[in-house]
């Protein structure tokens, strides 16, 4: 690994500490070079800065570059030397990093959190003892004072852990409910495929079974079996493209001629259809020819299960921004047996006509028959 991936992968490892060395440094610095502007606790004189000063500074500033990493080994040392700083009176800038680191404890540790803040609570009372003996008696309201400060220091760093974790989970419910969508997406286009093709397959092996007396028939039923079987691996392959990352996301439009194509399929199966197509279709529809072809599929396939031989018609209509689909049957058929449905066909098919605007509904006629219609917004987007 050499240059620009090299430098890459060096700044990734890095993480945060890249990000608040810059804070350390700056804020050792600024401490050299501005005395007695810091935080003063317990009134004692301030002392000009020497060897043990800069340990001090450096104690409180440089550990800050992996507060987010270690964020309680972070707090010990520059609680140290905060300490060392307010008992040696140097009270210098660097007295700013205890809120900070802090702040990074209660943000950013994950366990033991209210046992580290007894802690640092228990620690704070010797330090304000010692600092109220050897200064000139400050009252211990001020204590208390510097105590609430930092407790409040606390609490932001809590609400910005609490504002992350809802952020966390928001992102976890947005992904799992795109999983969710795209699985349903999913089971939709494979019941309209898997269901469409089986049916007129099983319905056209029953009808082998009685025509071993008549060859040529025999031979053309079998031969429709074989042309089902083979529609239907085309059109699984076209749906398990979609698994593949490297495949366009953008819906897969049946070419023209494909409605006609799944007329003959149900005729072949023996079921009788009267399929009219109105108007001209519009050069960009989106998603609605699929789904006016999805509704077409599903209710012939309807139509093959639980009125077989009945006769059934089908209306598409191209007009000015819709595509209307109407698709009936008589109700004088009869019931492939072995064959039953599930219930999604429909309820998919509403959800696909929700989804791009439009109307749907699927009714029972007084005679027996039933009769799906859907009015599909053009030029919809998937």
């Amino acid at each position: 690994m050499t240059g620009l991936p090299r430098i890459q992968e060096l700044w990734r490892r890095a993480g945060a500490t890249v990000w608040y060395l810059p804070l350390a440094a700056v804020l050792f610095a600024a401490s050299l070079v501005y005395h007695d502007n810091g935080t003063e606790l317990g009134g004692l004189p301030t002392r000009p800065f020497d060897a043990l000063a800069l340990a001090a500074i450096a104690l409180q500033c440089l550990p800050l570059a992996g507060r987010r990493r270690w964020p309680v080994l972070c707090f010990g040392l520059v609680s140290i030397g905060f300490a060392l700083d307010q008992l040696r009176g140097y009270h210098s800038l660097a007295g700013i990093a205890l809120p900070i680191a802090l702040m990074s404890v209660a943000s950013h540790l994950e366990h033991h959190r209210r046992a580290t803040a007894i802690a640092a609570s228990m620690a704070y009372v010797p330090l304000a003892v010692a600092l109220h003996r050897l200064g000139p008696g400050e009252p211990p309201a001020e204590f208390v004072t510097f105590y609430l400060a930092i407790a409040l220091a606390w609490g932001v760093g809590s609400w910005a852990r609490h504002t992350r974790g809802l952020e966390a989970e928001q992102r976890r419910r947005i992904a799992a409910d795109t999983r969710a969508a795209e699985r349903a997406r999913i089971a939709r286009e494979l019941h309209d495929v898997v269901t469409h093709h089986v049916t007129a397959m099983v319905v056209q092996a029953e009808a082998a079974r009685y025509l071993t007396a008549v060859p040529d028939r025999l031979e053309q039923s079998l031969a429709a079996v074989t042309d089902t079987g083979r529609r239907a691996i085309t059109d699984l392959r076209h749906l398990l493209d979609l698994l593949n990352p490297d495949h366009s996301t953008e819906p897969r439009t049946p070419p023209a001629g494909r409605l006609l194509t799944l007329v003959e399929q149900t005729r072949r199966a023996g079921q009788p259809v009267e399929f009219t197509e109105e108007g001209t279709p519009a050069e960009s529809t989106g998603s609605a020819d699929l789904v006016a072809y999805r509704v077409v599929q599903e209710s012939l396939t309807n139509a093959l299960k639980y009125a077989r031989g009945s006769r059934t018609s089908v209306r598409v209509r191209h007009g000015s921004g819709v595509i209307t689909v109407e698709v009936g049957t008589d109700g004088s058929g009869s019931k492939t047996p072995g064959l039953s449905g599930s219930g999604r066909g429909l309820a998919g098919l509403r959800e696909r006509v929700d989804v791009l605007g439009g109307d749907f509904s699927a009714e029972e006629q007084k005679d027996g028959g039933f009769v799906v219609r859907a009015d599909i917004p053009a030029g919809s987007p998937s």
